[in-house]
């Protein structure tokens, strides 16, 4: 059976790789696209030496002519992007509720959703035309538990995350799995449940139950006390 290929765009050292890892363990090649290139040279390197066809493919999110050009990149180095994870992490400022600004949340809306919607709406064709693929779209926490403190990232997580359920309602007839994953954790090396490469294998698992919309990581509930917590500490 030929290989498939995994591209992961926001790829990093923690969970990036932990999706790398686990799906490079079950024969796939990996594509890995973020902005800096020696970094992803040495995350590659990491995966060549653990038997894994691997390449990386530099560009800035945010800049969607490059973002579409790695993508195509990926797809002729690797082959047909099978599975496309995208878990970018948070950049720039992250404001309270009350002091979100058109600015402040333009630049999360920019970075998490009209990224995604770039990087889907460069494999989707290729995905339509063979009649199969999956899309993996990463949120946190605060796309299902208001936080005030996370306020113009929730705006974007959560809007993230409504359209990767859209997604999946649309596409699953024409053979096509959208899901989202939630974290809603720290990641942390070691621990049981949210050690990189745990979570890579429920990435793994869930690119396996093409019936399933969602997989959270760690206790959205636990995260939601601990709003309450420090909303009822500023009272």
């Amino acid at each position: 059976m030929e290989a498939k290929t995994l591209v992961v765009v926001g790829a990093g050292p923690g969970l990036g790789m932990g999706v790398a890892r686990a799906f490079g363990r079950h024969g796939f090649r990996v594509g890995l696209v973020a902005r800096n290139k020696d970094t992803l040279d040495a995350l590659v390197g990491e995966l060549t030496g653990l038997g894994v066809t691997a390449a990386a493919f530099p560009a800035d999110i945010r800049d969607r002519d490059a973002l579409a050009a790695a993508l195509a990149g990926a797809g002729e180095t690797l082959g047909p992007i099978d599975v496309l994870e995208y878990s970018p992490s948070p950049t720039g400022p992250i404001t309270h509720a009350a002091q979100t600004t058109v600015a402040s949340a333009a630049a999360q809306f920019d970075l998490h959703v009209l990224g995604a919607v770039a990087a889907v709406g460069q494999v989707l064709p290729q995905m339509r035309a063979r009649g199969a693929g999956t899309l993996l779209l990463t949120t946190g926490v605060s796309s299902t538990v208001a936080a005030p403190f996370l306020a113009n990232v929730g705006l974007a997580m959560a809007g993230l995350r409504n359209w990767a359920h859209a997604l999946h309602a649309e596409l699953r007839p024409q053979g096509i799995h959208a899901a989202t994953v939630t974290i809603a954790s720290a990641i942390t090396p070691g621990d049981e449940v949210t050690d990189p490469d745990v979570i890579g294998a429920r990435y793994y698992g869930l690119y396996r139950r093409p019936d399933r919309v969602e997989e959270v990581v760690g206790d959205p509930e636990a995260f939601r006390a601990l709003v309450a917590e420090w909303a009822g500490g500023r009272g």
